[in-house]
């Protein structure tokens, strides 16, 4: 079975960047469509990003749209979010996913894998 393990959360200041990275263990036979979903505090999860099996197919929550990017390693299964611009509402837990398949607006309950999360704490 696979697990899934985020990191590189923290305390960065607005308009600062951070990167997280989520990396796959276990039994990796197969390549899945991976997202990022993140859940602000006393608030709705929301999709974030979604990239493909293959990675040459990116989707994006439209808040985040042109400051985040979600990239892929397969050799090293690993999966990565590049955060920019960073605004104060981006603050929230980031949980990487395995995804079921690949749709811009996949619903949630489609992840069937859950890393355990990364907190992002964007200060004003």
């Amino acid at each position: 079975q696979v697990q899934l393990v985020e990191s590189g959360g923290g305390l960065v200041q607005s308009g600062g960047s951070l990167n997280l990275s989520c990396v796959a263990t276990g039994s990796t036979f197969s390549v899945y469509p991976m997202g990022w979903i993140r859940r602000p505090l006393g608030k709705e999860r929301e999709l974030v990003a979604i990239i493909n099996r293959a990675g040459g197919s990116t989707s994006y929550g439209d808040s985040v749209k042109g400051r985040f990017t979600i990239s892929r390693d397969n050799a090293k299964n690993t999966v990565y979010l590049q955060m920019s611009s960073l605004k104060p509402e981006d603050t929230a837990a980031y949980y990487c996913g395995r995804a079921m398949y690949y749709d811009p607006h996949l619903e949630l309950e489609n992840f069937d894998i859950w890393g355990q999360g990364t907190q992002v704490t964007v200060s004003s």
